[in-house]
């Protein structure tokens, strides 16, 4: 069983993927690279003068990876909660258990609802740290900001959900900084 399951590859879903195996956790995360970001030019990511989505995506994916998160580009076709874990099912039959299920589809995110997760003016309810009412489930990025979106708040929406899971595992708040020896 995974520590944690993504449901998306876009900004927020790797962001968080990025915290997390970072930080020794496992994580599978579920999609298949079709983001809106391959459409993007990106001029407005702090500490990125410019760079296409395409080129966004293929340097968040490595670096990802390199972590040792599992990137899994098969489609989703449920998921269940269970007694203290979470279970996705993907269009090869397969099914993928974790303790940590978060969930970053977009802006349209059913599987969300179909756990229970309401929705409200912006979209779907979740805390700033993408806590949703169901123990254990994270929505973070678009689906949450039907009107206000961007990779960078996107991003910043997963590293707060894996702050929030890294926390939660530690006991006690948990903070992600790396020094220069």
């Amino acid at each position: 069983m995974s520590d944690v399951l993504i449901v998306g590859d876009g900004p927020a879903g790797l962001s968080a993927a990025l915290f997390l195996a970072k930080n020794e956790m496992s994580v599978k995360v579920f999609g298949q690279d079709q983001t809106l970001m391959h459409k993007a030019m990106v001029y407005n990511y702090l500490g990125i003068p410019e760079i296409t989505g395409s080129e966004f995506q293929k340097i968040s994916r490595q670096q990802v990876e390199k972590f040792g998160a599992e990137l899994l580009g098969r489609e989703v076709s449920g998921v269940e909660k269970g007694e203290g874990s979470f279970t996705v099912h993907t269009d090869d039959g397969a099914r993928h258990e974790g303790t940590y299920l978060i969930l970053a589809t977009g802006p349209s995110n059913p599987l969300a609802e179909s756990l229970g997760v309401g929705k409200g003016d912006e979209g779907l309810v979740s805390d700033r740290s993408g806590r949703t009412d169901v123990d254990g489930l994270y929505v973070v990025g678009w689906s949450t900001r039907l009107k206000k979106i961007q990779a960078i708040i996107s991003a910043g929406d997963g590293a707060c959900a894996a702050l929030d899971i890294l926390s939660a595992r530690a006991g006690e708040d948990m903070h992600d900084f790396d020094v220069v020896e």
